[in-house]
């Protein structure tokens, strides 16, 4: 029997991945070839989950939580969101609008899955969150970028985003705090954008994933402001604020009448969200917060560090990031491009990080820096890139 060739279907060819981990791979592959690395690649806290969450967990699985939940989540869970939405952004939520997934990505899948036609346009900031564009593209709508500009310390010019917009504009994403700069919104942006999507009549995506690992300024939520709640998806989760990222434990909050096709899609793809995860999801938001708290400390000291250290380095300029664990120096006045520079960084220095254009074009001329590791590696990365880049 002759076997004919199998080919993926089109829309896989408009599929896109993230670098984090194929740049960890890599790294990994040099480890085990005897090589010493200091990863600077992965966006995860280097933190253990607080053990009160990890003892809800075991508890739930000897009460019998180990079946299939409903698909929208634990009502209790959604409950204890709802409520923790209410109080951290000042807004009433029905947990109804609440929607429990497997982490957080599939609020960006579902989201894009439910509202946007091919031919549709999404805005979505640049440099970004790479699953942004990715799933745009998948679903055969237009990608759009919102250029975040190191002048207004990563942020958006209004004017880029008055032009971006267009009659066919459907969804404007947005990350606040932000991966990969690690900027944050003012209270004139989140105006101006929930004028502009009153006027215009599109949805917003807020991927507030961050918004607990802050260290200047206040978390404002486009939620909040008026017309907003009825065209507002809200996406957050437990993996960076509670160090969960390997539990999966994300959720949306949505306007009432999309929530019904959002829990179709789960019907139709992962049915539910593991049942004792969800009780140790409880256990995280209406527990203790002292784990947060000096999580997010030891990550400003780090920062302080990481930020003086590129700063130092003649070639690199590095802006103070607001939130979020990443650092995202311009190394403009290097004679390398980013990916070059990220390849010779772990060849010559032994240290993981990632270009700035794997977060879109707009990130060309940066590396994204993660300080999710121990002061000491960072301060003895900081010294093998200096040297590094002294080689040049």
């Amino acid at each position: 029997m002759i076997m004919t060739e199998r080919k993926f279907a089109e829309r896989m060819s408009r599929l896109g991945t993230e670098s984090a981990f194929d740049v960890f791979a890599k790294a990994k592959q040099l480890e085990a070839e005897g090589r010493s690395i200091i990863h600077l690649e992965i966006g995860q806290p280097d933190f253990p989950t607080p053990l009160p969450i990890c003892e809800a967990a075991f508890r739930a699985m000897k009460e019998g939580y180990t079946g299939y939940t409903p698909a929208a989540g634990l009502l209790e869970l959604r409950e204890a969101i709802a409520e923790h939405i209410e109080i951290s952004r000042g807004v009433p939520i029905n947990p109804h609008q609440v929607v429990v997934t497997p982490g957080a990505k599939p609020i960006i899948f579902f989201t894009l899955m439910a509202l946007i036609n091919p031919g549709d346009e999404v805005i979505y900031p640049n440099p970004g969150f790479p699953i942004y564009e990715s799933m745009i593209n998948f679903v055969g709508a237009k990608a759009v970028p919102l250029p975040l500009r190191e002048d207004v310390d990563f942020r958006f010019h209004l004017a880029d985003l008055q032009q971006a917009i267009s009659d066919r504009t459907r969804l404007l994403i947005l990350n606040s705090p932000h991966n990969p700069t690690g900027g944050l919104l003012q209270q004139q942006d989140l105006e101006a954008i929930a004028e502009l999507a009153n006027k215009h009549n599109f949805y917003v995506l807020s991927d507030e994933i961050y918004s607990r690992i802050l260290y200047e300024g206040q978390h404002l939520s486009i939620l909040q402001y008026p017309g907003m709640s009825s065209r507002t998806i809200l996406l957050d989760g437990h993996s960076k604020t509670y160090a969960m990222t390997g539990w999966r434990l994300g959720y949306g909050v949505f306007p009432q009448p999309l929530v019904e096709g959002i829990v179709r899609l789960i019907v139709n793809s992962n049915s539910c969200t593991c049942a004792f995860t969800q009780i140790a999801g409880i256990e995280a938001l209406k527990g203790p917060q002292d784990a947060v708290d000096q999580m997010v400390a030891e990550f400003q000291r780090r920062r302080d560090v990481v930020v003086e250290g590129l700063n130092a380095i003649e070639g690199i300029h590095c802006l103070k990031p607001a939130g979020a664990f990443y650092a995202f120096p311009n190394i403009k006045q290097l004679p390398i491009n980013c990916r070059t520079l990220a390849d010779y960084l772990l060849e010559e220095a032994g240290v993981s990080v990632l270009a700035g254009n794997a977060f879109g074009h707009y990130g060309e001329g940066y590396i994204r820096i993660s300080y999710a590791n121990s002061l000491e590696n960072l301060q003895e990365a900081i010294g093998k890139i200096n040297r590094a880049i002294e080689k040049l």
